[in-house]
């Protein structure tokens, strides 16, 4: 996880999780409507998750 992806996850969220598919952008991006808070904590999550 790099620094550019955490901010990234800081600021808007969906985007930082782009690339690990499209269920993964749809559940950050309505947690992000709900509120921003839940939204970053779903990107950090999915961020850290190891492959």
């Amino acid at each position: 996880m790099s620094f550019l992806r955490v901010l990234l996850a800081i600021l808007f969220p969906p985007l930082a999780v782009l690339d690990k598919g499209c269920g993964s952008i749809l559940i950050v991006f309505l947690l992000t409507l709900a509120g921003w808070v839940p939204g970053v904590i779903a990107a950090l999550v999915i961020l850290n998750k190891s492959n």
